[in-house]
């Protein structure tokens, strides 16, 4: 088996937990790994949903969005034709959101700009609507607490 998609674990046996030092030797160990599940991978992964409300794009998003998502992002908040886009991005059901995903937002947010649209965050759970305001998105990319505020503008 390898490791990939795996959780791993490593022990020291025989000892009591130990601070190691560089070049310490970590010999007995007792290694661990644990498959993860199937159903867990998939309800991680991003999944995009997209519909029409009062004319504007809502792109909803559900899942982790990291480096193996940031793809899918990108084509989901990308243009569908030559109008000026307007999009409320729905982070409801995201549960994860790493610096892959913060550059993407940006990114889009400033072509749909410059494009002469706009793209708005919407329903963004604590932990997601942390990491935006620490990295300071909500300073560039309007952020409402529901999707149905970030519709009215």
């Amino acid at each position: 088996m390898t490791l990939s998609g795996c959780i791993r674990s490593v022990r020291r046996t025989g000892t009591q937990p130990t601070t190691f030092r560089p070049g310490t030797d970590l010999t007995p160990i007792e290694e661990t790994v644990t498959p993860i599940d199937d159903a867990d991978r998939s309800a991680r992964r991003l999944r995009a949903e997209q519909r029409i409300a009062a004319g504007i794009r809502v792109v909803s998003l559900h899942g982790e969005i990291d480096h193996n998502a940031k793809d899918l992002l990108r084509e989901s908040l990308g243009p569908l034709d030559a109008r000026p886009a307007h999009i409320v991005a729905d982070l409801g059901r995201v549960t994860f959101l790493d610096s892959s995903g913060i550059t993407v937002l940006i990114a889009a947010h400033q072509q749909i700009v410059d494009a002469g649209g706009w793209l708005r965050i919407a329903a963004a759970e604590d932990m997601v609507r942390e990491v935006l305001h620490l990295v300071t998105v909500d300073a560039v990319i309007a952020c409402y607490p529901t999707v149905e505020q970030a519709l009215s503008g």
